[in-house]
């Protein structure tokens, strides 16, 4: 069993903490449809990233402009559509850890501020105190802005941090930051995170002489 030692974890919500993946496909697969790509193709892109970084890379002469204006449409449709959004397995019992243990931890999502807090909420879990979502950051994932200021405003260096993601655009930010990564379920282990789980049913973490011990598989 990989043990990991850190001072603050970040974490990542769709696919590490929250199972949004019914409303993703629904949202998406349409979205494919209208724009005459193949659905696959466009799940495989879209994960972790914010929309508009997705339809740049799937629809690379469309201007910036208009893939904002697109996904702020999409963002509302998310927000709206809460059908199926669960809990990983373990999310609420981990963060609970991290909470009565008063661990350093940050949500660092792609989602904005009313996404985040409809789907944390959906899933019956308690958002962190401080999340660094969409408008916090001037580029998505697989940019390490967002790990790299969720770190900065936790008060803890980069390499004292671990990052639990299952997106291969998330670990590559992780990993980019200088983080070490925790891979959380059956899309992570492809993008070669540092350890990976099948869910968070499989982490254990400890208060450990000013820091925390992840106990990992």
């Amino acid at each position: 069993m990989p043990v990991l030692s850190a001072r603050a974890l970040l974490l990542d919500m769709d696919g590490t903490l929250v199972n949004s993946d019914a409303v993703v496909e629904r949202i998406w697969r349409r979205w494919a449809e209208r724009h005459g790509l193949d659905g696959d193709e466009v799940m495989r892109v879209v994960h972790g990233r914010q929309g508009h970084a997705s339809m740049a890379v799937l629809l690379p002469g469309r201007p910036m402009e208009q893939n904002v204006a697109d996904n702020a449409r999409m963002l509302a449709e998310e927000t709206a559509d809460l059908d199926g959004v669960v809990p990983v397995p373990g999310a609420p019992e981990f963060l609970a850890s991290l909470i009565a243990q008063g661990v350093p931890h940050a949500l660092v999502t792609s989602a904005d501020v009313p996404l985040s807090t409809a789907r944390m909420a959906a899933a019956g879990l308690p958002l962190p105190e401080l999340r660094i979502t969409a408008e916090s950051v001037g580029a998505s994932k697989p940019d390490p802005e967002g790990f790299l200021k969720g770190a900065a405003e936790l008060g803890v260096a980069p390499e004292d941090c671990v990052v639990f993601e299952d997106s291969g655009a998330g670990i590559e930010a992780g990993h980019a930051a200088g983080m070490r990564v925790v891979g959380v379920g059956a899309r992570a282990g492809v993008h070669g995170p540092d350890a990976v789980v099948r869910d968070l049913r499989a982490v254990r973490v400890e208060s450990a002489g000013g820091g925390v011990r992840i106990h990992v598989g």
